[in-house]
């Protein structure tokens, strides 16, 4: 179990943040330019600082942590995956909130009208 936590971590977040797009409404998930677009910035940036620092020895990724999995440059798998998941879920909760928000809103506005 100790070398899935990275992942289980991982897919605890998406499993936390996920029905937002469809209990709530969140629309990030059925945007997947405006997703792509809002994540390769991030992704590009902490790869090349993660595959620098590894290089450096700076830090390295525990294998006991890990599947052992690495992509080149000596990155984990699963830390290519946190810059896909933790972006995505802070996405989710933020158009979900955005989105509660605006029905509160016009519940708000149609209470002060009548």
């Amino acid at each position: 179990m100790t070398r899935l936590q990275y992942l289980v971590v991982l897919c605890a977040c998406i499993a936390v943040t996920l029905p937002l797009e469809f209990l709530v409404g969140a629309r990030v998930w059925r945007q997947p330019r405006r997703l792509g677009a809002a994540l390769a910035p991030v992704l590009v940036a902490f790869l090349l600082w993660d595959i620098g620092a590894s290089a450096a020895g700076t830090w390295r990724f525990a294998t006991r942590y890990t599947l052992g999995l690495q992509r080149p440059g000596g990155v984990a798998i699963e830390e290519v995956a946190f810059f896909v998941v933790i972006p995505t879920a802070a996405l989710l909760t933020l158009e979900a909130v955005r989105e509660m928000r605006a029905r509160v809103g016009d519940a708000g506005a149609r209470e002060m009208i009548s």
